[in-house]
């Protein structure tokens, strides 16, 4: 496919999905601004009350909703396990992955990511992170597979087809970014200078050019293709390309095709960067998916379109109400000190000049005329009626959002710690599908990852990868699990197993709770109350306890109390069972050899015996003889 017939299916492909999703993403920048920025007033309003002085007060509340579905997901971080699936995979190799894993997220902050993206789905109805690759190192060839976020969920349009409640389906999607041209020539052309007027250039317009920007794209496609597998003497299946990529260690390995060759059906995904006028790189992508990953909030599937809904879509107003009855109420009860004063014809003669100002300025004294004085306007109290639509209004958006004083952490009607406990529950469950649904994204995201890592990681190499409880080790990995040849199979050599991550199909699962140093507090607060009931108990967990506390020098408190256990709590350690194995193998040979002499002795004796018996019947025979 030529450069011009890329361009020409990019244009029309970006266009139909900006059509798709115009109406979605005006509601979700309409809601952004509402809830964050605080654009709360119509802009009609807002510039009247400003020129007549009146106020206009937001009181923003629904940030506080939104942090509290984001947050409780952060306290609750979804985690992925990947387990084996079929014969040639193995639960020491899935543990490798689940590391593997764990360094990806941590050392790429994939927190950060998947905060991002639900703080958007929360706030505007979708977020996004993405999946990438990058190299190691600056002197080296390996790569590295990192989760980034999308800071501007605005930049990404997906399929307009896809059906899926994530992007395991998406066939294009596109990364939009703007530039102003001299920062697209200097990173793009370089020297070459670009031809503005040109056919290509000057026939763009809205969105590709616009003034002095030109807009950039990623241009994701995925494509379905067939390739060639080939079965294989060890009884994995590998593709026909790479197997001849790496024949010499398949022979020297004594491995071989078996059977004849499968056509099976794939995807081939390819990157693109351009402009409206020109390809500007091509990149052939390692996996199947498109690496961009959506977060959904509300879903909902209208006249065959895909409609995202928000937290706040149904809250701005009862927001609204709020912020105009507040105003109302603070209007009022700031008018009052403006009270006008009353008295009878001709009694503010006298001093004029001071009577005419003194509702709103302080004097030190002003004459009257008349018997009586003068009397203010008597302030007739905080509007209650303005104060109770106020309330109605915060009632309403906790009604609405499912979040009520209990969830937000306030007094409420609920006395008892278990009614609060329910309250909380009811405000969790109704916004259980935030949570759930950046479950599901998470879950493709290592799909993603799991097509990725055998790819990635293809060559002889050191990996690192992490526990559950964060602690790093080193494990190496190589095609084939072998090392091959050279200094640097003797390093993995040394680590000790050599995993192969291309061996084997492995599925994945989520887990959605507390993070293991919650649980791990958890622990050593629930061992505490043991011992409080059974005090027994404290001498045989104490190390146990120790190590779940988060002292400096906890590990070694709990290495000397392990040293205090008793023997038959400690067991034996490998070594010394081992020896009592080889011990009572050699219990038995020493008794099944005494045996064995035993039966021969046992023979011996018999045959003396046999021998003496026949020398006695010979001897009688000869005397019977002699008698005859």
């Amino acid at each position: 496919m030529s450069d011009r017939d890329i361009l020409e299916e990019a244009r029309a492909a970006f266009q139909l999905a900006a059509d798709a999703e115009a109406e979605n993403r005006r509601e979700a920048l309409d809601d952004l601004r509402f809830a964050r920025l605080g654009e709360q007033w119509p802009e009609r309003v807002r510039r009247e009350r400003e020129l007549e002085g009146r106020p206009c007060l937001t009181i923003n509340r629904l940030p506080t909703f939104i942090r509290q579905v984001v947050n409780d997901a952060r306290q609750n971080k979804p985690a992925i396990s990947v387990h084996p699936v079929d014969g040639a995979s193995d639960p020491e190799t899935a543990e490798v992955f689940n590391g593997l894993i764990r360094h990806i997220e941590q050392s790429s902050d994939a927190e950060v990511a998947y905060d991002t993206a639900l703080d958007f789905a929360v706030t505007s109805g979708v977020g996004y992170f993405r999946i990438n690759t990058r190299y190691a190192g600056d002197d080296g060839f390996d790569q590295d597979i990192a989760i980034e976020r999308v800071a501007n969920p605005f930049s990404i349009y997906g399929d307009p087809e896809s059906a899926a409640a994530d992007s395991s389906d998406w066939n294009t999607a596109f990364v939009v970014d703007t530039l102003p041209r001299a920062a697209f020539e200097a990173w793009w052309k370089g020297a070459e200078a670009v031809d503005w007027d040109g056919d290509d250039y000057g026939r763009l317009g809205g969105p590709w050019l616009d003034g002095d920007r030109v807009m950039i794209a990623e241009y994701w496609r995925r494509e379905r293709t067939t390739r060639t597998i080939l079965a294989l003497s060890d009884g994995q299946a590998i593709e026909e390309g790479l197997y001849k990529a790496q024949k010499a260690m398949f022979d020297a390995l004594g491995v071989k095709p078996v059977g004849r060759p499968r056509q099976t059906a794939s995807h081939r995904v390819t990157q693109r960067i351009l402009t409206g006028a020109e390809v500007l790189e091509t990149v052939d992508w390692a996996g199947r998916f498109i690496p961009i990953v959506p977060v959904y909030g509300e879903e909902l599937m209208v006249d065959g379109r895909r409609r995202l809904r928000s937290l706040v879509r149904d809250a701005k107003d009862p927001q609204r109400m709020f912020n105009y009855w507040r105003t109302t109420s603070t209007e009022l009860v700031a008018l009052a000190p403006k009270a006008p004063f009353i008295g009878r014809k001709g009694a503010f003669e006298t001093d004029s000049a001071k009577w005419a100002t003194a509702n709103v300025q302080s004097h030190a004294y002003i004459e009257y005329d008349g018997p009586e004085p003068p009397m203010r306007q008597g302030f007739a109290g905080v509007p209650a009626g303005a104060l109770q639509e106020a309330m109605n209004a915060a009632d309403d958006m906790k009604s609405i959002t499912g979040l009520f004083d209990a969830s937000l952490g306030a007094r409420s009607n609920e006395t008892s710690g278990r009614a609060i406990m329910a309250r909380q529950r009811e405000g969790d469950v109704s916004t259980f599908h935030y949570i759930d649904n950046l479950s599901r994204s998470i879950r493709h995201a290592g799909r993603i990852l799991l097509d990725l890592i055998p790819k990635v990681y293809a060559t002889a190499r050191v990996v690192r990868v992490l526990g559950p409880d964060g602690a790093a080790r080193s494990v190496g990995v190589a095609p084939g699990g072998a090392g091959g040849g050279g200094q640097g199979a003797e390093q993995l050599k040394a680590i000790g197993r050599i995993y192969d991550l291309g061996a084997g199909k492995y599925d994945l699962t989520v887990r959605s709770g507390p993070s293991f140093t919650s649980r791990r507090e958890e622990a050593a607060n629930q061992m505490i109350e043991l011992i409080r009931a059974y005090p027994a108990a404290a001498p045989l967990i104490g190390d146990l306890l120790a190590r779940n506390l988060d002292w400096p020098g906890a590990d070694e408190i709990a290495q000397r109390m392990a040293a205090l256990l008793p023997a038959q709590v400690k067991g034996a350690p490998p070594e010394v069972e081992q020896a009592k194995a080889q011990l009572g193998q050699l219990v038995q040979a020493l008794n099944a050899a005494k045996a064995e002499i035993a039966a021969l002795k046992q023979d011996r004796a018999h045959e003396a015996r046999k021998l003496e018996i026949d020398a006695f019947e010979a001897e009688t025979n000869r005397m019977k003889a002699m008698q005859r």
